[in-house]
């Protein structure tokens, strides 16, 4: 399980430092199916309820909403753009999450639930950083998404897992976000590239 939350937190900080947004779909579902990893980790052994969490997982945030956003981002110029700006401050300030999330998890091999927890802390607050360097909406939209990881991350520390309505539930609130914040983008992209014909005389 420690090399699944190492791999969830590299497919977290890697687009974050030599990403574009339109890469984030790939990144996401690379988030997704760490997840699924982790659900069958933590499981004591195979139950429905762990199936059909995972099947909701690997449905839902690893292939549905990365389609949508890809979708989304298809028809958007600053997909080209870096997720997260390439500035020295803002990078200094994600190494610094970076490192605090691995002393979180210092000790994992002993505590994996201390290393869970530092992903997740790591997760929102790069999603935080995100949001507050990059104002571009499909950026914003792709930081929410990450933070909504983190979240069903951090329910791997519960000491009884939710029960599958809270699990539909969740995945409702993720799918809405994706479909409102991908109608967002794409209105931007159309307001972006109608403002110069408005100029014209």
């Amino acid at each position: 399980m420690t090399l699944a939350l190492i791999l969830c937190l590299t497919a977290t900080v890697i687009p974050v430092f030599f990403s574009r947004i339109s890469a984030a779909p790939t990144w996401l579902s690379l988030q997704a199916l760490t997840m699924v990893w982790i659900t069958f980790a933590e499981a004591d052994g195979f139950s429905l309820h762990t199936l059909l969490a995972a099947l909701e997982v690997l449905l839902v945030r690893a292939l549905l909403v990365p389609y949508l956003l890809r979708r989304a981002l298809r028809k958007t110029p600053q997909a080209r753009n870096s997720l997260m700006p390439s500035n020295l401050f803002a990078w200094g300030v994600a190494i610094t999450l970076i490192i605090l999330a691995f002393k979180f998890g210092d000790g994992a091999r002993g505590d994996v639930r201390a290393l869970t927890l530092g992903v997740a802390a790591a997760t929102t607050m790069i999603a935080f950083l995100i949001l507050a360097t990059n104002h571009e909406p499909s950026a914003q939209l792709v930081a929410v998404l990450f933070m909504e990881n983190a979240l069903a991350l951090f329910e791997s520390l519960l000491p009884e897992p939710w029960p599958l309505p809270v699990h539909l539930a969740v995945s409702g609130v993720y799918i809405l976000t994706v479909a409102v914040g991908s109608w967002l983008v794409r209105e931007d992209a159309t307001a972006s590239r109608d403002e110069p014909s408005r100029q014209v005389p």
